[in-house]
């Protein structure tokens, strides 16, 4: 993929992927809000961004070009597999509750679901009417409400095992392209330590994610970069690989 603009990294402040992007001699930027890790360089609600883009108001938007790359690491809190408890009264810490207050309680997770839902297809939906490229990911562990569920179109690719390009975590993760294509490369590197999160949604609002569940090591950030979006062969040192 030839990229002529910026790369613009939205849900997204570890500086991680935008480092590595800047150090192919890209300009990249991290948009958030939040930022904990001084990284965020546009502290903005991307929420309202999207839904004034969408409705055709003046938006982060409004500064994106064709020639641009979007990078969008949308909350997956609502879609996860951990989440689909919450439908079936099963999910831990309401064990003590009444039926009614359960009922309450999946009332409320179906309407953030579908409000989050809702802003997926926003996302995608100014994104196309612009024709900007745009690159989507979110968890892809099943059962999960937006690829098993079928509540949206199918990932253009699973990465299966991340530890494979030199992640923490296994934690397979889908990936949709929409106005672009991937290219096909495989850097293999497994020289990481698996990490294991068991409290993984320690986040303290609606639409933030436990940030040590979803931090991502900067190898697998580069090769990423290198395998799906640039095709870049990095010719890394032969003691990072294994034998393809």
């Amino acid at each position: 993929m030839e990229i002529e603009g910026k790369v613009h990294r939205l849900f997204e402040q570890s500086g991680t992927f935008k480092n590595e992007f800047r150090k192919l001699g890209y300009e990249a930027f991290d948009y958030d809000i939040r930022d904990e890790f001084g990284e965020t360089d546009y502290v903005t609600d991307l929420f309202r961004e999207i839904a004034n883009g969408y409705a055709g108001q003046e938006s982060l938007f409004d500064r994106l070009t064709a020639d641009d790359l979007v990078i969008a690491f949308f909350p997956c809190i609502y879609f996860t597999t951990m989440r689909q408890f919450d439908f079936t009264f099963m999910r831990n810490g309401t064990q003590d509750r009444t039926l009614a207050q359960r009922i309450d309680y999946a009332l409320d997770s179906l309407e953030k679901r579908t409000l989050f839902h809702g802003f997926l297809y926003k996302l995608l939906g100014v994104c196309e009417k612009r024709k900007l490229r745009l690159i989507i990911e979110n968890p892809a562990t099943a059962p999960n409400y937006l690829i098993t569920g079928k509540n949206f179109p199918p990932p253009t690719f699973i990465d299966k095992n991340r530890m494979e390009r030199g992640d923490y975590f296994k934690k397979p993760t889908a990936y949709w392209f929409f106005n672009c294509e991937p290219t096909h490369g495989f850097s293999r590197q497994n020289d990481k330590v698996q990490k294991i999160v068991h409290k993984c949604e320690g986040s303290k609002g609606d639409g933030l994610c436990s940030t040590e569940r979803s931090m991502i090591s900067p190898d697998y950030a580069r090769n990423w970069i290198c395998d799906f979006v640039l095709g870049k062969d990095q010719h890394l040192e032969a003691s990072l690989f294994d034998e393809v």
